[in-house]
């Protein structure tokens, strides 16, 4: 690694060096009245939450979409100003900012997974948030767009000062020897990258169950389907909640309108339906705003009925 940072001129220069640079810059780009497009922030009693992108995917039709009828699908996305080559959904992160703690709700791609994705480094800074501060980690499941942004270009750890949290049974899958039989192979690097992961993380990680806080006034509930231990929480604020969704729910649109139909990207595909389908019953009744991490940014809204079906209202 000493050879590529002398021949880039960085020397010695580590990734702490690079933050504080980037967080000099941001310091000084506050004087400028602009909106950052690639923050958002809104309160929720005693805490502020903000969405800050990790930049965007492109993912083929048929992995996205699985199934689905093609012709009523083109449709669907034709009437919601959607494009029809490829899905390119937002990776929205969620931060949440109570007290002394200071969690991060997935981690982002990182460096290695997709060119258009990995920015959430530097989003974070023009949130104006040091990933030295982060106290904690929770990851809603292992995908490399949700876990592999915990190291950098350098394979340290991103939030080097806090405690990270996973669903038993997802860190159970993924930290299988058997793992690699149990995907297809066009997968197998989601295993590799997730071990890797999970051992740059060490000691610092902790295992969660459905019902139980990973950090004060969040809860883990079960969502399983798009991976086998996917977890969803609740943001409870006073009398007010936030829903971190993750995969559950992938699509605006099209999960909402046909959450029947199949998702490419959900490993056991009648298992993610079924928690769709109840997912999307309970959220509309009880109106609590949610947040899609492959919703467009900044993805919090409402979950409202519309006849026999659903819609997303993004407020």
């Amino acid at each position: 690694m000493s050879g590529m940072g002398t021949a880039n001129g960085f020397g010695a220069l580590r990734r702490r060096d690079v933050l504080k640079l980037i967080g000099a810059s941001v310091a000084a780009a506050q004087f400028v009245p602009t909106r950052a497009v690639a923050v958002d922030r809104l309160t929720l009693g005693d805490a502020e939450i903000v969405t800050v992108t990790d930049g965007t995917l492109t993912l083929p039709m048929a992995y996205s979409f699985g199934d689905a009828p093609k012709e009523e699908l083109i449709r669907l996305l034709e009437e919601n100003g959607l494009p029809t080559d490829a899905l390119r959904p937002d990776c929205n992160v969620t931060v949440l900012r109570r007290g002394e703690r200071l969690v991060v709700f997935d981690a982002g791609s990182g460096p290695a997974f997709m060119d258009t994705a990995g920015k959430l480094v530097a989003h974070l800074a023009e949130a104006g948030i040091d990933p030295a501060d982060v106290t904690d980690v929770v990851f809603t499941h292992a995908h490399p767009d949700h876990i592999w942004g915990v190291t950098d270009d350098f394979d340290e750890l991103v939030f080097a000062n806090a405690r990270y949290h996973i669903g038993q049974a997802e860190f159970d899958f993924w930290s299988s020897p058997d793992a690699l039989k149990a995907v297809s192979e066009d997968r197998q690097s989601f295993v590799v990258g997730a071990q890797n992961r999970f051992e740059a993380i060490g000691d610092r990680l902790g295992f969660v169950k459905a019902g139980a806080e990973p950090v004060p006034g969040v809860e883990a509930f079960s969502t399983p389907g798009h991976t086998p231990g996917h977890m969803s929480y609740v943001v409870h604020g006073g009398t007010d909640q936030l829903v971190v969704i993750g995969d559950a729910i992938t699509q605006s649109v099209v999960s909402f309108v046909h959450p029947e139909w199949p998702a490419g990207a959900d490993q056991d595909q009648a298992l993610a339906i079924a928690t769709r389908k109840a997912l999307l019953d309970r959220l509309s009744g009880d109106r609590a705003r949610i947040v899609g991490y492959h919703f467009p940014h900044p993805a919090t809204g409402m979950v409202e009925r519309n006849g026999s079906t659903f819609r997303f209202v993004q407020s």
